[in-house]
């Protein structure tokens, strides 16, 4: 395997409380200063569910319960240098209140027109659009 081919996982949450999804401002580079879901890498042996859980976790201070699978991305060239495999899950906040953590400069609730204004990718828009489609399909609590 050559330098800069690997794969690299990922795990990622639409996190909501009521209508509003709880976004994060990256700290630290490659992506830092832009607006985006919590998340992060898969540690070695961890399942999916409990990366998505400790990710959000380690960022926001949020507990959170688990609704669905929300989609799985690809980045055949991450800025990490890898090909980037990226599992999203929709999710309900249980507990905590947003405080920055780990890598986060910022970690707030906003309402979903405020996280389209915020958010600087398409696919991370589409990811929140479609989580909240999920939710009202689901007849999450609000």
């Amino acid at each position: 395997m050559a330098q800069g081919e690997h794969i690299l996982v990922g795990v990622g949450a639409a996190v909501f409380r009521g209508e509003d999804v709880l976004l994060v401002r990256r700290a630290k580079p490659p992506l830092e200063g832009q607006w985006s879901i919590p998340g992060g890498r898969l540690e070695y042996g961890e399942a999916l569910k409990d990366a998505v859980r400790r990710e959000v976790r380690e960022e926001t201070g949020v507990e959170i319960e688990i609704v669905s699978l929300l989609d799985v991305f690809e980045t055949p060239q991450s800025q990490e240098g890898g090909h980037m495999v990226i599992v999203d899950y929709v999710a309900e906040w249980t507990g905590g209140e947003p405080v920055a953590g780990d890598d986060a400069a910022e970690a707030a609730f906003v309402d979903i027109k405020t996280a389209m204004a915020r958010v600087a990718w398409d696919t991370t828009r589409q990811a929140i659009r479609r989580a909240a489609e999920i939710r009202r399909s689901a007849g999450a609590r609000s």
